[in-house]
């Protein structure tokens, strides 16, 4: 089964708006939904969005504006959709 990647970006501007609060977040989120099997985090230097806070990328959509306190809700609005959508 090939896992599809989900991209958070480490850029500096990421890093000064707290990625690092949200990596452990993201990583807790992804054991809690049972998706190690459908996708693998990884780290990107950068989404070239940095005007738009904190950025995740799934496929070709990227997800703006993501802080720790928005994170689990984005995440099951935003992201959990489009990876259970996978065809596995």
């Amino acid at each position: 089964m090939v896992k599809e990647n989900l991209y958070l970006c480490m850029g500096s501007a990421c890093h000064q708006l707290g990625v690092y609060e949200v990596l452990p977040q993201i990583q807790s989120l992804i054991n809690e939904y049972n998706l190690n099997d459908k996708v693998e985090l990884k780290g990107s230097f950068c989404l070239e969005t940095c005007s738009s806070g904190i950025v995740m990328k799934f496929r070709n959509k990227h997800f703006i504006h993501i802080s720790p306190q928005n994170l689990e809700d984005k995440f099951l609005r935003e992201i959990l959709p489009l990876i259970n959508l996978s065809k596995r």
